[in-house]
Parts: C-alpha cells; structure tokens; sequence
C-alpha cells in the first residue's frame, strides 16, 4: 500500500460515513445545528489528539489522559471555586472584572495541573527507563485516585463558568477555536521545530537517534508536557460546558483518543502520523457517535464498533508496514 492511499484512507471513510448519514438521517443530520454539535464536541477531543499523536510518534503511547483530564478539570474548579468565594462580596464594575480574572486564573491553574501530570510522565518513563504503556497505566490510577481524594468524591460546581464551553464569537463555538488553535500550533511545531524533527527521528530509529545527538530524555519529557497541556486545556473546555468538574470525567477516554490518532494513519509503532489524520480520526468518531444517536443505536454497540475500527486501523499498519518491509521502503 503506498502511502498516499494510506493518507487518504481515513479521509476518504469519514467522507463516506458523512454521505451515509445524510442519506439516511438527511432533515436531522444535515442541520447547522447537529453540525455544530458534532464540531463542539469534537473540539476536546481533537485537542486531545493533537498532543496524543506527539507521543504516538515518539514511539510512546499515554492510557493516562482520561484520568489527567480529571485531576486537571478538578484543579481549574477549585481555583475558580476559591477564588470566587473570595471576592463574592465585590459589587459594582469592578466585581466583572474580577470575575474574569477569576475565570482566566482557574484556567491557567487547570492548563498548569495538565503540564505537571504530563511532566511527571514524562519524567517517570525517561528517568526510570520504563515503558510509556507501564507508567501511564500507574499513572491512569494515580491521577484518577488523585482526583477523587481532591473532594472526597464529590464534584466542583463552576456556575459561571460558561464562555470556554458554551460561549461564541462571530456565530463559532468558543471551543472550536480553541481547537483550531491548538491544532494549528502542533501541527506546526511537529513540523517546522526542532522538537518535531527529533520526535520523528526518536519514533522511527530511537538508537540512531541517540547516536545523532539528540538529546532524547529532554526530547520526550517535553513531548508528555505538551501533552499535558492539551489535557489541561481540554479539561477547562469541558467544565466549562457543564459547569461543574466531575472526579469521573474521562473514563475511558483514552480509548477514543488513541483510535482517532491511529485511525489518521499513526503507527503505534513510532515515526509516523500527523496532525490532520488524529483530526480526521477524531472527526470520524464524532460523527460516529452521532450518527449512532440518530439511528437509534446503542452506545454498548458504539463502544463495539470503535473497538473493531482500533483493530482494524492497526491490522492496516502492520500490512502497510510488512509491504515496506518486503519492498525495501519502497511502499512508503
């Protein structure tokens, strides 16, 4: 299989998934309205994405997300909680602008608890010389324990706390933005820094990549960071949407993460994918999950589906792969 086919491949089953359901849900699924929707709830999933298929790339994989997003999300509440508390008893004009300092504060604390856990992954897998699959399945229970223990169970509630995730500007979701934003920026640095031409590099051949120089702890330990950040950011996203922060948020979101990244054409493997495949990935399980709505389908039967994709997405690279292998690299 070359590998423009391969690039094409997600792409080219989202397009299909999209004309499928507009033959058979066109006046509920062909609506500004469920458009949008999907978008907005893609939006923390795509920024997820783009700093999963960093790690993916660097030959590593992070189950942690899900529980990161939690202890992030949970982090963002309390601060906003606190300080909100705090200056409950401001009135007039000045009240609103601490208002929205209090929300960018609780943001930025929320965003920073993302890069710690990231930072301690990455610390963990480079320091201990451990396997990334090893420490973040630990860290998945720590962090998930973690935001559990932060209020004895119980969640944050943030009312207020509504522009990240309901607010608009020009008619686009707030969230959107954010998303494009963040998909922009990794897609850039992935391609056009330093940073990314080593995570590359350290994916493809980790040995070569030691021997060229590259310093490969800093290289990954930043790699988690940004990685965190995209969690922590993703978390204030979805607080703000139910203004509250629930110790249970992202339970199994891993899952959905990492099929989006390998569904756009990420070897598990290391040294391969990109930020517009993670992004069509995670388009196409958006739509799946709303098409499934629509039809009526369960979402024990989604969880089935998603799984067979994973499989399917991951036989794929192993064919593509053993046909480069068998053709010098020429398939690629």
């Amino acid at each position: 299989m070359r590998k423009l086919t391969r690039q094409l491949l997600p792409f080219g089953s989202l397009l299909l998934l999209v004309i499928a359901l507009a033959l058979l849900e066109p006046e509920r699924f062909l609506t500004m309205d469920n458009l949008l929707n999907v978008l907005r709830r893609s939006s923390v999933n795509a920024i997820l994405a783009v700093g999963m298929t960093w790690v993916i790339i660097s030959a590593g994989i992070d189950l942690s997300v899900g529980s990161t997003l939690a202890v992030a999300s949970m982090a963002g509440a309390w601060t906003l909680h606190q300080l909100s508390n705090t200056t409950a008893a401001v009135q007039g004009p000045e009240a609103g602008f601490l208002s929205v300092q209090v929300a960018l504060i609780g943001t930025f604390a929320g965003g920073l608890v993302g890069v710690v856990c990231g930072l301690v992954n990455g610390a963990l897998v480079t320091r201990l010389k451990l396997p990334p699959f090893i420490v973040t399945l630990g860290t998945m229970s720590a962090f998930r324990g973690l935001a559990y223990v932060m209020n004895d169970g119980q969640p944050y509630n943030v009312p207020g706390y509504t522009f990240l995730g309901g607010g608009s500007l020009a008619g686009v979701p707030v969230s959107i933005l954010v998303a494009v934003g963040f998909i922009l920026l990794g897609s850039w640095a992935l391609n056009h820094t330093r940073l990314g031409r080593h995570v590359y590099a350290i994916g493809s051949n980790r040995e070569a990549s030691f021997h060229a120089g590259i310093d490969i702890g800093g290289s990954l330990t930043a790699v988690y960071a940004w990685c965190g950040l995209c969690v922590g950011a993703a978390a204030m996203i979805a607080t703000s949407r139910t203004v509250s922060a629930q110790p249970t948020a992202g339970i199994s979101l891993e899952l959905d993460i990492i099929a989006a990244v390998v569904i756009g054409g990420a070897s598990l493997a290391g040294g391969r994918g990109t930020i517009a495949g993670a992004i069509v990935g995670t388009l196409l399980i958006g739509f799946l999950r709303n098409g499934c709505t629509l039809l009526g389908i369960s979402t024990n039967v989604q969880l089935i589906v998603i799984g067979v994709i994973i499989i399917a997405a991951a036989a794929l690279d192993r064919a593509a792969r053993s046909a480069a292998a068998a053709h010098g690299g020429g398939a690629e």
